[in-house]
């Protein structure tokens, strides 16, 4: 008795707890937490979400001013974006993370899955369950004699694509191994693409230039307005090739709704594929690029260039040429620098709009229409003491107006009008500058992508893979011949591995084609 009660009066045993993983079992856990298809799918969706900022917010890869000029409007935000890397989002930080995690979870979630499915590939068929009238699909039929009821069975299968395996009175059939095929195929793809568009990012590269219609560019590093290179592109790999823009060529829409859209603009170049190479000739078109040396030439925009002359104060020619001016609206009204930092003995600047199609309304001097029907250049003047060179490099577009002085005339800032041909002297003896007349521009993009092949490949085997898992249907079928009161009995029965979508009508297809047709005079009353 006091031993039961010692018993009763002992405390209850804490319950056992769980073994510390350790750090190779959270390692392990880890590994099979990233390499689950649910991860997978997450990552996939993440890449997807991530991918919206670089096409809603300006790259600096595509587009700087336009980056520049969302930081200057957007002087909250901007810095925000810049401090996210949403202005280089495919090259930012959380984007390869995301990249990478991706393909370490394809590849970790598919190589199992490839040795299962290789396993299933050359396993036989199953044996047929004991009960085969508890499958969803089912028929039976009796006979007086088997006679080869097996062997017409086994061909009648195989008529089907099915793989066959006889066993005893029995024979076990299976078919639908292309759609684990077209699962794997559409996830080695994806791997594929994503491997692809890697290959690119490191050892392709992408720049802009403006040139102006019959200047030349040469492809080397220093002709380029912006590069973005791979990250172990080198600049020896730059094909030598060089061109020249001979005329540009725009048309607009001139009336309806659509009026000031264009409608066609192409380029007129000549190139050389090297230095020793022969001078050809191509037309250079949107969406038909100009292929050289395994580099692809686009175009990508176009705009005015007027011609100007400065003379400083001492009469002599402080600048001469075309100046790029970039449009700001669909009409073409264009924003542009003009720098004479030679100039005595002031420097001079100018900055201003040219007007294709120049109107004064109530806004003041616009461009009502993109062609050059009533150009006019509208601009203000600055002047400076002379400044050392810094040998900092400097915008083409901007005017640095920090030492500079605009000039006034009657007591009002200094702003002039002028059409192609006329000048404007400047006050106080300071120079002038004469409207000559002006040139087009175009905007080009040279790209070299390597791994664009590849990544179409991959996108190309991922429908056909997916196109295999949702057509091809995973299905088993048994027939067994036994005997039953001294007749033969002949079941046909089936599993769909899927969707049971037409099961019922394929046995009974088999099973028709199995049954005996009756002879004339077993059918006769």
């Amino acid at each position: 008795m006091t031993e039961v009660k010692d018993r009763a009066a002992a405390p209850p045993e804490p319950p056992n707890e769980p073994p510390a993983l350790g750090l190779v079992g959270w390692l392990r856990w880890t590994w099979r937490q990233l390499t689950s298809m649910k991860t997978a799918l997450v990552l996939l969706l993440l890449l997807a979400l991530g991918a919206v900022p670089g096409s809603l917010i300006p790259q600096t890869a595509i587009d700087p001013i336009k980056v520049a000029d969302y930081l200057e409007a957007h002087k909250t935000l901007g810095p925000i974006y810049d401090k996210l890397g949403l202005f280089d989002v495919y090259k930012s930080a959380w984007f390869s993370a995301i990249y990478l995690l991706l393909f370490i979870s394809l590849i970790g979630c598919v190589v199992p899955r490839l040795g299962v499915y290789l396993k299933a590939v050359r396993a036989r068929p199953p044996k047929p369950p004991r009960n085969l009238n508890r499958l969803p699909g089912y028929q039976s039929f009796t006979v007086d004699e088997s006679g080869d009821m097996l062997e017409r069975a086994t061909r009648e299968l195989r008529k089907r694509r099915f793989r066959v395996e006889a066993y005893d009175g029995a024979i076990g059939a299976e078919r639908g191994y292309l759609r684990e095929a077209g699962n794997l195929l559409f996830h080695f793809s994806l791997i594929l693409a994503l491997i692809g568009v890697a290959w690119g990012s490191l050892f392709g590269y992408r720049g802009t230039v403006l040139v102006v219609v019959g200047n030349g560019f040469s492809n080397s590093l220093a002709q380029y307005d912006d590069f973005v290179p791979g990250r172990v592109f080198s600049e020896d790999n730059l094909p030598p090739f060089s061109l020249t823009v001979k005329d540009f060529q725009v048309k607009f829409q001139e009336d309806g709704p659509q009026r000031g859209a264009a409608r066609e603009f192409n380029a007129q170049l000549t190139y050389q594929e090297s230095p020793d190479a022969p001078e050809e000739s191509y037309d250079l078109r949107v969406n038909h690029p100009l292929k050289l040396d395994g580099s692809s030439v686009y175009l990508l925009g176009h705009g005015y260039a007027p011609k100007v002359t400065v003379r400083d104060g001492d009469g002599k020619i402080a600048f001469s040429g075309p100046a790029p001016f970039l449009p700001q609206d669909g009409n073409f009204s264009s924003f542009g620098v003009i720098k004479a930092p030679d100039a005595r003995p002031a420097q001079l600047g100018f900055e201003g709009f040219f007007l294709p199609t120049a109107v004064i309304d109530q806004r003041g001097p616009v461009s009502v229409f993109p062609d050059d029907l009533n150009p006019e250049l509208v601009m203000t003047a600055y002047y400076g003491r002379p400044q050392p060179e810094t040998g900092k490099p400097e915008s083409v577009y901007q005017l640095d107006k920090s030492k500079l002085t605009q000039f006034e005339k009657d007591g009002d800032k200094l702003r002039f009008q002028m059409a192609p041909g006329q000048t404007t002297t400047l006050p106080d003896k300071m120079g002038s500058i004469t409207f000559d007349g002006y040139s087009r521009w175009v905007k080009l993009q040279v790209s070299h992508t390597p791994g664009t092949d590849l990544a179409l490949a991959g996108i190309l085997l991922a429908i056909l893979g997916l196109m295999g898992s949702l057509f091809v249907h995973p299905r088993r079928t048994w027939v067994r011949v036994r005997t039953e009161d001294g007749r033969t009995v002949v079941e046909v029965a089936g599993l769909d591995r899927g969707p049971e979508r037409g099961l019922g009508d394929e046995l009974q297809a088999i099973t028709d084609s199995l049954r005996p047709v009756p002879s004339s005079k077993q059918e006769q009353p």
